[in-house]
């Protein structure tokens, strides 16, 4: 029989219950409860779930909304990333009623009973609902994401036909909030190596642009049974990404490539 010891403040706790402040004396009637994680690495303490009660009838229709509302009005040490509010940067993931997403194109009311909320999994945390995403930038950063040349630059610009333009259509779209690079059990067990769905994706952008001429060093880069290869189409990755792409069918394409090139 083997015995499992989980690591030091892994096991979460029952946190604080916060009620809805009052409105004109009386209980608000319209609430939710909405269930946070709460972490500080910095202290000694374990992780825990605090429970607020959200007067829907103050705060915006989306879970982003509840969470700022909170900040805002019940407890001001809530910790989490945000700007756009139109799921354009990608700031706000996290995992939502169990499922990676982007907190301000979350609706409340897609969400049955108690709204629960946790950072993206897999990550080390910086506080609350905050992740690191040191490694996975460096990652990105890894796969070079720039147009490379080695003919002389036009002196308008560089040229793409309708039908080239189309193939970049489902990647350029990548706002990289990493929900499905933190969705995928490959990247769980191999995030020291496999670079993800995200950066894959990202990658493939750069295969697929008729403009860029450093295709073959690009192979070469990604040619490692680790770095490309740990990808099993688990899909995990395209059901979860708030902006309906599929980084499965991208890394397919890799695959496809690297067969087909002559080396």
């Amino acid at each position: 029989m083997v015995e499992l010891v989980l690591p030091k403040n892994s096991k979460v706790a029952k946190g604080k219950s916060w009620k809805a402040p009052l409105v004109d004396g009386k209980k608000p009637k319209n609430t939710r409860a909405f269930r946070i994680y709460r972490y500080d690495p910095d202290g000694d303490a374990n992780p825990r779930l605090d429970t607020y009660h959200v007067n829907l009838d103050d705060c915006g229709p989306m879970v982003l909304d509840a969470m700022i509302w909170i900040k805002n009005k019940v407890d001001p040490t809530l910790t989490f990333r945000r700007s756009c509010r139109e799921g354009v940067c990608g700031s706000c993931a996290m995992n939502v009623d169990g499922r990676n997403t982007l907190a301000c194109t979350k609706a409340t009311d897609d969400v049955s009973g108690a709204v629960a909320i946790y950072p993206l999994p897999h990550m080390d945390v910086v506080k609350d609902l905050v992740p690191d995403l040191t490694g996975a930038y460096a990652q990105y950063q890894s796969i070079e994401p720039w147009l490379k040349t080695e003919t002389p630059a036009p002196q308008d610009e560089w040229k793409q036909s309708i039908e080239q333009r189309e193939k970049l259509d489902g990647l350029y779209e990548c706002i990289l909030c990493f929900c499905c690079t933190t969705s995928c059990p490959s990247y769980w067990w191999n995030s020291d190596k496999y670079l993800g769905p995200a950066t894959l994706l990202q990658a493939y952008r750069w295969l697929a642009d008729s403009r860029d001429e450093a295709t073959a060093a690009r192979l070469d880069n990604l040619e490692d049974p680790f770095r490309l290869y740990r990808c099993h189409t688990i899909m995990n990755c395209a059901t979860t990404c708030p902006k309906g792409l599929n980084p499965a069918k991208a890394i397919g394409e890799i695959k496809r490539m690297m067969a087909e090139r002559v080396v």
